[in-house]
């Protein structure tokens, strides 16, 4: 089935990225010996308008990532129109939990106890990923390594969140291979304790085939389908 392209998507390049890394995803998938059909592609828009999420939604993009609660939040009331699923992909402060919820079908970035009460709810029920800090440094995103299983069994114990894996970002300076290779470990801990919880979030624009050959089950790509982001003022 072939996708319109719009004038607009066609002049600034990003039916030809995102088509350009739609293949790199098929390759990768078919070099580890995976279905190219078991890989989410989420493509991140943060800093970009509301109208580049639309250009993606035209050329076939159902799953879109934001970093931002605020901008998330807007996003997805001016896109209300759109089929979209949205992903809530950074450090989400626990006051904004409930409003998160509102919008955002899957929020990856589980990453303490706190956040997990906060996202409790006897109503609908949000798709979560526990994020593991991969790195020594507290300030960064995500559970430590020692903390991973008490906080996937308290997400089990809370009702109105649905786990569905383990999330990480790899760290600078360590090849993307080796960091993925701790997150396929983590998920192997993780579904000891929840078996159906075998997703695995990882992989950005830089090192999606070396997550991909790792396990990875969803992608979070901005730039390479993107492009840069626009300045800031």
């Amino acid at each position: 089935m072939t996708t319109s392209t719009s004038p607009t998507s066609s002049s600034n390049g990003l039916a030809e990225r995102l088509a350009a890394v739609r293949e790199g995803v098929t390759d990768a998938a078919r070099a580890a010996g995976r279905s190219p059909e078991e890989i989410t592609t989420i493509v991140v828009t943060k800093f970009h308008p509301a109208s580049l999420v639309r250009e993606l939604a035209a050329l076939g993009v159902r799953d879109v990532g934001e970093n931002r609660h605020q901008e998330a939040q807007e996003k997805a009331a001016e896109l209300a129109d759109l089929d979209l699923r949205w992903h809530f992909v950074g450090q989400l402060q626990s006051k904004k939990a409930r409003q998160a919820r509102r919008y955002a079908s899957v929020i990856h970035s589980v990453d303490r106890l706190s956040l997990v009460d906060a996202l409790a709810s006897d109503e609908a029920v949000v798709d979560a990923f526990v994020q593991l800090n991969l790195t020594d440094d507290p300030a960064r995103g995500g559970v430590a390594d020692g903390d991973l299983e008490p906080l996937v069994e308290h997400v089990l114990a809370t009702s109105g969140l649905r786990l569905l894996g383990v999330m990480a970002v790899a760290p600078l300076g360590e090849e993307p291979a080796r960091a993925f290779e701790r997150v396929r470990a983590a998920s192997e801990r993780v579904r000891s304790l929840a078996p159906e919880a075998s997703a695995i979030s990882a992989g950005m624009s830089q090192d999606y085939r070396e997550a991909i050959a790792a396990g990875a089950t969803h992608l979070r790509i901005g730039t390479a389908i993107t492009g840069n982001r626009p300045e800031l003022r």
